[in-house]
C-alpha cells in the first residue's frame, strides 16, 4: 500500500508541474473522503506529494465547511476533489461552481467503482503526461479534422463516417489557452463526431459497454450493425446488448454519436478499469449510443437528451482517408 501512495505522490507532482504549471503562490485545496480504499490511498498520495496543501475532509466538514474553504480561495488557486461517488454543493456537481468562480480543478470521481485489484492500474493512468501522449492526440486531431472518410475494421466488417468529422477535442492535460482549467481524471482521449450522424454506416465488433450502474461489462466481441446512424444488435450479441438499445429507443434513437480515441496507454482490454469515466480513456476506440452529445449540436436533437452509452469496438485498424492511424495495439498518427 504505502508503495501505491509514493507512486501516486510521485505522478501528481508531474501532474502539477506539467499541466498545472503551479506557481508558489497558488493555494492548492484538497477536498478528499475515505469512504472507500482507493480514496483513502489518493487522500494519502496528496498528503505525500502537497505537503504545503490545505486539507478537508468532505464528511467532517460538510457542504458548510466545503464552501467557506472555498471562499477563502482566489481565482487561479488549485481544488482537488477526491471522491469516492461525487461530491454535490447544491443540484450540481462541484466542479460546475469551482469553473465558475474561475478555480483550477482536479476531479476524482466514483473511486469506490474501483475493486482493490485495479487500484494499480488507476494510479498507473495518472503518468500520462501533455508532453508525449498529448502529442499524438494533437497529430491525430489534425487528421481527424481534414478527413472526410473515417474506416474502422473489426476482423472482416467496416464501420465508415462519410462527409467529415466536426472539429475534434481534446482531454490531454495541455490547458493553454482554455478558458476552464483542469477537468477529470485520468485523462488521455480525443474525440468527435460526424458532421452529419446519418453518413455512418457498416458493422463492427463490441468487446464491452456500461450498464446501467456505470460500471464497464465485457464479453466476446459481438457484431453490431448500423444503418443510416442507427445502431442494431447482430444475432451474436448478448441479452444486456439489446435491453440497452431497447431502453435508448423508448426516449431517442439509438445513433452513434460520440467517435472517441482514448490515448492512456495504462488501460487496455486485459487490464480494465470497472469505472466507465475513467475506462473510456483506454487505448483504441469507443463509441457513444444515443442522442446526448453536449459538446456538438445537432439540428433536431433535443439538448435533454438522455442517453450517452459508451460501447467499446473490438477494432483491427482505423484509417483515416486510407491512411492507418490505428493498428490494434497503437495509434500511428
Amino acid at each position: 500500500m504505502n508503495s501505491l501512495v509514493q507512486t501516486a505522490a510521485g505522478y501528481i507532482k508531474n501532474i502539477l508541474a506539467r499541466s498545472f504549471k503551479r506557481a508558489p503562490t497558488e493555494r492548492v485545496l484538497v477536498v478528499y473522503d475515505r469512504q472507500s480504499g482507493l480514496a483513502s490511498l489518493m487522500a494519502d498520495a496528496y498528503h505525500e506529494a502537497i505537503p504545503d496543501g490545505w486539507f478537508i475532509d468532505f464528511d467532517q466538514a460538510g457542504e458548510a465547511g466545503v464552501r467557506a474553504a472555498l471562499d477563502e480561495l482566489k481565482q487561479g488557486d488549485l481544488v482537488i476533489l477526491v471522491q469516492s461517488t461525487s461530491f454535490r454543493l447544491n443540484e450540481f456537481r462541484i466542479r460546475i461552481e469551482l469553473f465558475a468562480r474561475k478555480l483550477k480543478t482536479i476531479e476524482h470521481v466514483h473511486l469506490n467503482r474501483m475493486p482493490e485489484a485495479q487500484w494499480a492500474t488507476w494510479i498507473e493512468t495518472l503518468s500520462f503526461n501533455p508532453e508525449e501522449g498529448g502529442e499524438t492526440g494533437r497529430k491525430l486531431k489534425a487528421i481527424l479534422d481534414r478527413a472526410q472518410t473515417i474506416t474502422m475494421e473489426c476482423g472482416d466488417l467496416q464501420l465508415t463516417w462519410n462527409g467529415g468529422m466536426e472539429a475534434a477535442k481534446m482531454n490531454i492535460g495541455d490547458y493553454t489557452g482554455m478558458e476552464n482549467i483542469g477537468g477529470t481524471f485520468p485523462i488521455g482521449e480525443i474525440f468527435t463526431e460526424a458532421k452529419v450522424l446519418e453518413r455512418t454506416n457498416g458493422a463492427l465488433k463490441i468487446y464491452a459497454f456500461a450498464d446501467q450502474d456505470f460500471l464497464v461489462k465485457f464479453y466476446e466481441p459481438f457484431t453490431a450493425i448500423v444503418k443510416d446512424g442507427l445502431i442494431e444488435a447482430g444475432p451474436d450479441a448478448p441479452k444486456e446488448f439489446f435491453e440497452v438499445l431497447d431502453k435508448i429507443r423508448l426516449d431517442e434513437r439509438a445513433i452513434v454519436r460520440e467517435f472517441g480515441l482514448g490515448l492512456n496507454a495504462a488501460i487496455s482490454r486485459y487490464k480494465p478499469l470497472a469505472d466507465i469515466t475513467a475506462f473510456e480513456r483506454v487505448l483504441g476506440p469507443h463509441l457513444s449510443l444515443g442522442e446526448k452529445h453536449g459538446v456538438y449540436k445537432k439540428p433536431g436533437i433535443p439538448t435533454k437528451s438522455r442517453y450517452h452509452v459508451d460501447v467499446f469496438p473490438a477494432a483491427d485498424r482505423i484509417l483515416a482517408d486510407g491512411k492507418v492511424i490505428y493498428d490494434g495495439t497503437r495509434f500511428l498518427p
